[in-house]
């Protein structure tokens, strides 16, 4: 009986501490903003101030990526951004109404999220993986959709309406460090490490990359600014929606607070339920359609499901919205490295998502801080909300200007039995 191929573990294990140090986190922060709004809490925050926080930590701590995925191996930065994470998380669960101190959190929150969020588990993918990489990746993807459904239902509110909202940060902080040991004993930093090749092919089996392709080479890339502009309008339309989806539901009349509560949480698990499916379909559909043209429907599909949010009422969770923005985002996520490995080859993966994700970081955090000012200044959703539609429309237009590209040679870098080389061409 033939061996597994080690990658598939590898896969695994980042299935798991994906969905844990991104999915539970991201998921149920937004769970506690209008617990930061109440003063009786001893908060009494505006929303544009509860909205800073992010984008400052971003703003600070954009550098992290770049500079620390060039100089440390990918299972160094999990360890270090899965302490980081909670030690930020433990920071919230104990400030006393300190703003200041809030923001310095996220900064660390920020740092955490650079270090082991999205970027080494897409570059642990991409090394492992080239015939199947969208399958790896999608499926890596879902434990983000998995761990993010169950955040706020089955770990913020429960936790917080038996034991109160400083304890379930505490709790969420220390889940964290159940992904430690997969990352000490099962992960491997690339195939070389255990003798292998990507999708278990003999040894030396490699795609190429053309050597000018760095840092400099890339910023003067024209494909290059299309997919990061593109990521950034979508990812930036729907980091708005999932920071102000509690607030908005709020502000539409669903009350009490365990009222809200449920209303929140229902939500946001229709949504990571059905961006599992996105990411498992899409997955395998990236596989065998253009990824290009499969990209430009699932960012039109997230400008869509945007203005469904708007027309929820009480008492009914809006699956509509639910089940169309989950998934869009789910497919979102995933074809962003997708596209970025075929538009300039796996050895440039590292490089190229080092300099879009903190874009896609600004944008995830930076327009739900313009959309708070918004709400403010006209005291409810409807412009606020209603200007994503046409940034993430943009997003679908700018990724169909994208250049098409294939493969030369053999797809699954094998031919006759033997290792062939994959060569990116634009057409």
């Amino acid at each position: 009986m033939p061996r597994v191929f080690y990658g598939w573990w590898v896969a695994a294990a980042c299935f798991c501490t994906f969905g844990i140090i991104v999915g539970i986190p991201y998921y149920s922060l937004p769970f506690f903003f209008d617990y930061f709004e109440d003063a009786r809490l001893g908060f009494g925050w505006s929303r544009p101030a509860i909205m800073l926080g992010s984008p400052l930590g971003v703003l600070v701590t954009v550098w992290a990526g770049p500079l620390l995925v060039q100089r440390f191996r990918p299972r160094k930065l999990l360890l270090f951004g899965t302490v980081a994470t909670a030690a930020a998380l433990a920071g919230f669960a104990a400030m006393r109404g300190q703003i200041w101190l809030y923001y310095l959190l996220w900064c660390l929150y920020m740092v955490g999220y650079i270090s082991a969020g999205p970027i080494p588990h897409q570059v642990l993918i991409a090394r492992w993986f080239r015939k199947l990489r969208g399958r790896a990746m999608g499926a890596t993807y879902v434990g983000v959709g998995l761990c993010g459904a169950v955040s706020a239902k089955y770990v913020a509110r429960p936790l917080t309406e038996a034991f109160g909202f400083r304890t379930a940060l505490t709790v969420i902080g220390l889940l964290l460090f159940l992904t430690w040991p997969l990352i000490l004993w099962v992960m491997r930093d690339s195939p070389p490490d255990l003798g292998l090749s990507p999708d278990g092919g003999s040894v030396g089996a490699k795609e190429e990359l053309d050597a000018s392709f760095q840092f400099g080479s890339l910023l003067r890339q024209r494909a290059f600014w299309l997919l990061a502009i593109a990521s950034f309008c979508s990812i930036a339309s729907i980091g708005a929606v999932n920071q102000h989806m509690k607030l908005i539901l709020k502000d539409q009349g669903f009350a009490p607070q365990a009222a809200l509560n449920r209303a929140f949480s229902d939500t946001l698990f229709a949504i990571m339920i059905t961006s599992i499916a996105g990411r498992v379909v899409i997955g395998w559909l990236a596989d065998h359609l253009s990824k290009k043209r499969l990209m430009t429907a699932v960012y039109v599909i997230v400008a869509g499901s945007i203005p469904l949010l708007l027309a929820a009422r009480p008492p009914g969770t809006p699956y509509l919205f639910a089940v169309l923005f989950g998934l869009s985002m789910g497919g979102d996520y995933l074809l962003i490295p997708l596209m970025a490995a075929e538009q300039f080859g796996v050895d440039a993966l590292g490089r190229v998502m080092a300099v879009i994700m903190p874009l896609d970081l600004i944008g995830l955090t930076w327009l739900p801080y313009l959309v708070s000012i918004l709400q403010q200044r006209f005291g409810d959703y409807r412009i606020a909300a209603g200007m994503l539609f046409p940034i993430a429309l943009a997003g679908a237009i700018l990724v169909a200007l994208l250049p098409a590209t294939k493969l030369r040679g053999e797809t699954n870098g094998i031919k006759d039995g033997r290792p062939v080389t994959q060569d990116l061409v634009k057409l």
